[in-house]
């Protein structure tokens, strides 16, 4: 949810050598566990079968990169455009990340210039990242970001980078904003009627 996608990785039985790429999650249904779908490279894999989960570390990495990059730039966009910024759809990836927000305009080339130096002005400053676990209402009430029509339970996560960003957000981020390393905007384009979308891309 929230547009990060699911890790990477490995499921293997180290006795029998067995092992198989996880390519994603499969959700099956409200209330029920989610799977793994995978693809076995090697031997078969048995019901009981006692597995070792690897994660994708650099893959979880760079996803998290991307992640609290898409924070600091949601705060450069509403500080440079305006507090009318409302996200309106991200991805999260790897490779890049893209952020869907409300503006009536295209962002000019001065804007996109400022907003990814003032992203990178953060990343420099290596901010701890910090997360925390409130009662909705409450952080809703100091000021944390939410998403509209968004479904939040009694309690949230709020990922906060001090000074700068306060959202309630499920996903992994970096421990401080240096461990970004970078920030590049590749792209910005209209989507719809009111909707902009920026793409961008971090560290390596």
């Amino acid at each position: 949810a929230g547009g990060q996608v699911s890790d990477s990785g490995r499921i293997v039985n180290e006795a029998s050598g067995a092992s198989a790429a996880v390519e994603g999650l499969a959700r099956l249904g409200p209330g029920l566990p989610r799977a793994h779908r995978v693809k076995v490279s090697a031997g078969t894999l048995r019901v009981r079968d006692l597995v070792t989960a690897e994660v994708d570390e650099a893959a979880r990495d760079a996803t998290r990169r991307h992640h609290t990059a898409t924070h600091l730039l949601h705060a450069a966009l509403r500080h440079t455009l305006g507090a009318h910024v409302k996200q309106g759809g991200s991805l999260v990836a790897p490779d890049r990340l893209r952020f869907d927000f409300v503006h009536m305009q295209a962002v000019t080339r001065d804007e996109l210039d400022r907003i990814e130096r003032m992203v990178n002005e953060q990343i420099y400053r290596n901010t701890a990242v910090t997360t925390d676990v409130r009662a909705t209402q409450d952080a809703i009430a100091s000021g944390a970001m939410a998403l509209f029509g968004e479904k939040y339970g009694d309690t949230v996560r709020v990922v906060s980078v001090p000074g700068v960003s306060v959202e309630l957000c499920g996903g992994t981020h970096v421990r401080a904003t240096g461990d970004i390393g970078f920030f590049a905007i590749v792209a910005e384009s209209g989507v719809a009627a009111g909707v902009r979308r920026i793409e961008a891309v971090s560290g390596a």
